[in-house]
């Protein structure tokens, strides 16, 4: 068992994976928190870590208040989240928070040594072959924590990467599946966040509603597996039985099933290669009875076009879809803009910014601001 420092950890990811942990008894060396300082300085009391984190740091003495028994050092911010990730008694770190603030704790883990269990999408979208150079160059271990990318690590386990013809990604369609986009115009923040299937997040809920969820992990594929954009095809696939799959050039399809829920791919990030008991309940393939699968809508949804764009064109344009729709999404959240005004501002971003080559960090950073910029000014611009 690896000792773990688990970044958002208030989250739904960081909550599930602490299930993990406390079923295991897997060590946990830092936990980090946006803000729910409450809730952080129980799983303190809990886990005993040697480090705490809140990012914002306004809540810094509440949580030191909270938490001052338990003798943990405590940190705030940006240089916070990278200390966590960069424990010598760290062996593993999971980066479950939320948008592209999530590379640079990403690149500090690998920087020093650590396996990544990575459920930050962003992070690997936006920054791209920065990433995956900086864990070949290192030699750790990267385990995806997406259910999707779990699967098809999962399914090419023990087989040639050069006999992988296709990899099959699996969507939801979220709540929203089989409407047009006229039907979609009055849509509301609690229908956008009433998902059929999963328990996630506000802003993964909402991009699984306008599909934008499944086009950053279309990109997270690309990079994750260096395959090219010809060679994933992407399948709704209502019940989110079948996590994903891969199709081998003799015709073989190799799928990896289970319930939907997400300790599953958590845990098996945490104990690769081991597979333990899980406190997820068995699938009965008979209690389902039929298993659908359906193209996706690109007219109706058209965020996934636009991801889907930036993957061709490489560069930032990954960084600055992945940026505009963080604010985007933002803005839906707090009832300024309509569900489709998301996808408008995202595609209109993406046109208004010129991708640049990609090469450092802040290269990652600068595109993601100027998305933010647009989105923002583009909304003042709709209020005069």
């Amino acid at each position: 068992m690896k000792t773990v420092s688990i970044l958002g950890s208030t989250g739904a990811i960081g909550v599930q994976a602490l299930d993990v942990a406390r079923m295991h008894g897997i060590r946990v060396a830092a936990l980090a928190a946006h803000s729910n300082v409450e809730l952080l300085a129980k799983q303190a009391e809990e886990f005993r870590p040697k480090l705490i984190c809140v990012y914002d740091e306004a809540f810094a003495d509440k949580l030191y208040d909270l938490t001052k028994e338990t003798g943990a050092e405590i940190v705030t911010g940006m240089d916070g989240l990278c200390k966590a990730t960069t424990l010598d008694s760290a062996e593993l770190v999971l980066n479950g928070v939320v948008g592209t603030i999530g590379l640079k704790p990403t690149l500090a883990a690998i920087e020093a040594g650590k396996d990544v269990a990575l459920a930050n999408k962003e992070a690997l979208v936006a920054g791209g072959d920065i990433v995956m150079e900086a864990v070949r160059r290192k030699g750790i271990n990267l385990y995806p924590v997406d259910s999707e990318h779990s699967a098809i690590f999962q399914c090419l386990q023990g087989s040639r990467r050069r006999d992988l013809r296709k990899i099959i990604l699996t969507a939801s369609g979220g709540p929203f599946f089989g409407k047009r986009r006229k039907e979609l115009e009055n849509v509301t923040v609690s229908q956008a966040l009433a998902h059929p299937t999963w328990k996630m997040g506000k802003k993964i809920t909402v991009d699984s509603a306008t599909l934008m969820n499944k086009g950053l992990e279309f990109i997270e594929a690309m990079r994750l597996f260096g395959v090219s954009a010809d060679e994933i095809e992407i399948v709704i696939h209502r019940e989110s039985v079948v996590h994903s799959a891969v199709e081998f050039r003799d015709g073989a399809v190799i799928a990896q099933l289970g319930v939907p829920d997400m300790r599953v791919p958590i845990q098996y990030a945490l104990t690769c290669p081991e597979r333990l008991e899980s406190p997820v309940k068995a699938l009965s393939l008979t209690d389902y009875g039929s298993l659908s699968f359906y193209k996706p809508d690109f007219e109706a949804f058209d965020c996934i076009k636009s991801a889907l764009s930036a993957a061709a064109e490489g560069g930032t344009a990954p960084a600055i879809v992945s940026g505009a729709d963080e604010e985007a999404v933002a803005l839906f959240l707090s009832e300024k803009i309509n569900f489709l005004q998301i996808g408008e501002l995202v595609s209109g971003a993406l046109k208004a910014i010129s991708p640049r080559p990609l090469r450092t960090p802040g290269d990652v950073y600068e595109a993601v601001s100027e998305a933010r910029d647009y989105v923002i000014k583009t909304y003042e611009n709709r209020l005069k």
